[in-house]
């Protein structure tokens, strides 16, 4: 799974400062004591490393959802994730109250074509329960080979009974950044998670579109982070950065001095004026949600959608000896103007609910060109209005990214300054001005 920062094992001086406080003595001989009794009572042989292993994945998973151990398959998956490839459904998965939930699917994989939402429970994986099994153990189940099957049963809020799901494994190559034109003038991005090159794409893309858009240049963006699990803490900074010139994108912290961190914005912008709507929903986690909220606290774009997931807490990756690590939550997330993500989730500025748009159609209109008889137009025909925008078959299929096109074209017009004139119109009564006094000019120079 993507994590939030990629931080280097603590220091000596922190662990110092750790060891520090005396350790309860009864309680540790209270461990010994039950070490010693599952290794003479229980029903199968345990081996020592085993138990030791478990102790350790208890004592990270007890303290929050995101704290884990990672033995050596995990520790090289994190990688490999991070890195942008690796085997499974494509399926980013947390734990709330003890239950296995599905945070985001990724773009393009099994999990997103299969119609996995997120928030959904995962109740059994292959017939085998889900309750009271490790994310680990979870995650170890749902990887495997490309095109080999895996079975899902699945909880979902509305549904009356649970949802059967068949998925084939896929080699997942998760490129995390999409882009297109929606329709003359107005440009598409997408960020599915973030990577160590994802801000590097998110540029290549915005060149893109801007070239596209030609020499009238971009009228508007929409940023989509809808179902954007998180991922690297550098990776959302870097794109926050892209469209702030200044200031604060994203702040951070915890119990040790070196957890609290500040990340500040670079001047050097990839689109300084383009008026923006970014989307965000209850898939948007994490990275996601420091550059919605980045760009929120800065007036930058309009957030547009639903609330996001909160999941505002920094975990460090500190690698074992052993080839192992462990993920810990070191510090929370804070915005530009002070909020903090955790549990409250970043709220859009406009709330609209997933849904999809349906168009009537067959009626008729009566207009008053078309009465009999009807007076025309001062310019002696129906005048004609600047040509329309297409819509863009993805924005009536999809209603929050067809209500953020409509948004930043209001934008656009709200922007506009003066009075609106035809130019032929406008051009005719000019000509019509110097012909009605044509010395007007000549006198006042005179004088």
């Amino acid at each position: 799974m993507p994590v939030d920062t990629d931080h280097a094992a603590a220091s000596d001086a922190d662990s110092e400062a750790l060891s520090q406080g005396n350790l309860p003595l009864e309680d540790i001989q209270a461990l010994a004591q039950v070490f010693e009794r599952i290794k003479q009572a229980y029903v199968d042989d345990v081996d020592d490393q085993t138990l030791l292993r478990n102790a350790m994945r208890g004592m990270l998973e007890g303290l929050d959802p995101h704290s884990n151990y990672l033995d050596e398959d995990a520790f090289r998956t994190l990688h490999e994730m991070t890195e942008g490839e690796f085997g499974g459904i494509g399926i980013e998965v947390g734990q709330e109250d003890n239950r296995l939930m599905v945070i985001s699917p990724i773009d393009n994989t099994p999990a997103s074509r299969a119609g996995l939402q997120p928030r959904d429970l995962i109740i059994e994986i292959d017939g085998k329960s889900t309750d009271g099994m490790s994310l680990e153990e979870a995650v170890g189940m749902m990887r495997g080979e490309p095109g080999s099957e895996i079975e899902l049963t699945l909880l979902r809020e509305g549904e009356d009974a649970p949802i059967e799901v068949s998925l084939e494994r896929d080699n997942i190559h998760a490129a995390s950044v999409s882009s297109r034109m929606l329709t003359p003038g107005y440009g598409y991005l997408r960020i599915s998670q973030f990577q160590e090159n994802t801000a590097t794409e998110t540029r290549e893309a915005i060149e893109s579109l801007k070239k596209e858009a030609g020499d009238n240049g971009l009228s508007g963006v929409i940023l989509d982070l809808r179902n954007n699990p998180g991922g690297l803490l550098d990776g959302a900074v870097n794109v926050a950065d892209l469209f702030i010139d200044s200031g604060l994108v994203v702040y951070t912290k915890g119990r040790l001095p070196d957890s609290d961190m500040q990340f500040e914005a670079n001047a050097d912008t990839a689109l300084p004026q383009t008026p923006m709507v970014v989307l965000i929903n209850g898939g948007s986690a994490s990275a996601a949600e420091i550059v919605a909220g980045a760009l929120q606290d800065h007036h930058r774009a309009v957030v547009l959608g639903t609330e996001s997931f909160g999941k505002g807490s920094v975990q460090s990756v500190m690698p074992m000896d052993d080839n192992t690590g462990i993920k810990l939550t070191t510090a929370l997330y804070y915005t530009p103007g002070g909020r903090s993500i955790q549990a409250e989730g970043i709220a859009p500025d406009v709330t609209v609910q997933r849904g999809r748009l349906e168009l009537e159609t067959g009626g008729f209109e009566i207009r008053e060109a078309n009465l009999r008889g009807h007076l025309q137009n001062a310019r002696g025909e129906q005048a004609q209005d600047e040509e329309a925008l297409p819509d863009s078959p993805i924005a009536t299929d999809d209603y929050q990214l067809g209500e953020a096109l409509n948004l930043l074209r209001g934008i656009n017009v709200f922007q506009r300054s003066g009075v609106r004139r035809h130019e032929a119109s406008a051009s005719t009564e000019a000509s019509s001005d110097d012909s009605d006094h044509p010395d007007d000019t000549q006198d006042s120079t005179d004088q």
